[in-house]
């Protein structure tokens, strides 16, 4: 292998410890090589800076191991020119499992430049990233609380459920808070608590309500609504300080918005996923689409190809697109018609994994030319694909014993 830096370092990050591996050289000599084991404080980190400034080393790497990764990076990031190297990547041949080979085997490939430098955004992007990762978990929590409701009313035989779909409307709301209080409800006073189209099911509303529920349910219901109460309360503030945090990225995130089948919670997600320099970090989309996880695997032998699963990626971004990909699934649009003409060879799986991909060229190329979402003003059915759409229906046809023959119309 061909050296091309003349000073690196290796770090072998740990929770207690970092071994630093400096390798120092001519390119076409063996170099000389330097280690020494600091802690984890501010202060030991602090050594090491100086340790590294001692040997002229501003070239480092390290693994991104868990996040211990992450306070060696912010106390360096200033001072070093840091890569981050994927673990999965650069693993040392079996045998050889020390930390001290460990921080040598990342400074020789980094002298080298095999390590592969992953995606870590500026710090107020990794700000917004913890904020929107965080809503996410507390959007699942949210979710486990109205399941855990929802399987209390089952057991006390409360089957509103069965005529209200949204059981956490106003009016499911209300109805709620009086079965926490035990009351006893009459017809007037549920057609009083419902709204709209509610109203005409009053009688199935209260043959639902007549359940067997004890105190103990009621009180079970009280501690989850309190909970999912204080969740929904979080869950705003959060939003309040991402609005604050997008300033000058406001115009991005419109960008990113007007895409089909995302709105603005999946735009903040995403745009905290991948930043305001996706074009400069990736310079193609098909690197941007196997950063996200979403290309195709590549398996191959002996001239065939063979199935093979999606690239690990970012899963934050992954189900953010997935979910855009799937609510597109029936829109009128070029990305709901590419969704389905998929879903038709494939499957809905499939469909989905691909049409993410689409949106991951669409999103790579707004990016870069930093414009809003046009649709194309192709009528759908028409365009490449329209002669194998034919044969399709032709197909389908043949196959309900019906025989058609095609002649061209002309004007």
């Amino acid at each position: 292998m061909d050296a091309i830096r003349i000073c690196c370092a290796g770090l072998d990050v740990h929770q207690e410890t970092v071994v630093a591996y400096v390798l120092k050289g001519p390119l076409e000599k063996k170099p000389q090589s330097f280690m020494r084991t600091f802690g984890t404080t501010t202060r030991e980190l602090l050594e090491l800076q100086d340790w590294l400034r001692e040997q002229e080393c501003r070239e480092v790497v390290m693994e991104s191991t868990g996040v211990f990764w992450k306070p060696v990076w912010n106390l360096l990031e200033g001072n070093c020119e840091l890569v981050l190297a994927n673990a999965r990547r650069v693993k040392n041949m079996p045998g050889r499992k020390t930390d001290t080979q460990d921080a040598k085997w990342l400074a020789q490939l980094h002298r080298c430049g095999l390590i592969e430098a992953s995606m870590v955004p500026d710090q107020e992007i990794r700000d917004l990233r913890d904020l929107t990762r965080y809503r996410t978990k507390m959007v699942q929590a949210v979710t486990s609380e109205k399941n855990r409701i929802h399987k209390i009313l089952q057991d006390g035989n409360i089957k509103l459920t069965t005529f209200i779909s949204d059981l956490y409307g106003v009016s499911g709301r209300a109805l709620l808070q009086k079965i926490m209080n035990g009351e006893v409800l009459e017809e007037a006073e549920v057609r009083s608590l419902v709204k709209t189209t509610l109203k005409k099911k009053v009688p199935q509303l209260l043959d639902a309500l007549n359940g067997k529920l004890r105190r103990h349910h009621r009180e079970m219901i009280s501690e989850h609504w309190e909970h999912l109460t204080y969740l929904e309360q979080k869950i705003a503030r959060l939003e309040e300080r991402i609005e604050a945090c997008i300033g000058a990225y406001a115009e991005m995130i419109e960008q990113i918005d007007s895409i089909p089948g995302i709105e603005r919670t999946s735009a903040l997600t995403i745009f905290a996923e991948i930043g305001p320099h996706v074009a400069e970090m990736f310079p193609t989309d098909a690197q941007f689409a196997s950063w996200a996880g979403l290309s195709p695997g590549n398996n191959e032998s002996a001239g065939k190809r063979k199935k093979a699963k999606t690239k690990q990626g970012n899963k934050h971004l992954k189900t953010a697109l997935c979910q855009a990909a799937w609510a597109n699934s029936r829109s009128n649009n070029r990305i709901g018609q590419f969704f389905r003409r998929i879903r038709k060879r494939r499957g809905e799986k499939k469909a989905n994994v691909a049409t993410g991909h689409l949106l991951t060229r669409i999103l790579h190329a707004m990016m870069r030319e930093q414009t809003h979402y046009k649709e194309i003003d192709v009528p759908l059915g028409e365009g490449t694909s329209s002669k194998k759409t034919l044969d399709t229906y032709l197909t389908y046809i043949r196959q309900m014993g019906y025989n058609v023959m095609l002649q061209a119309i002309t004007e």
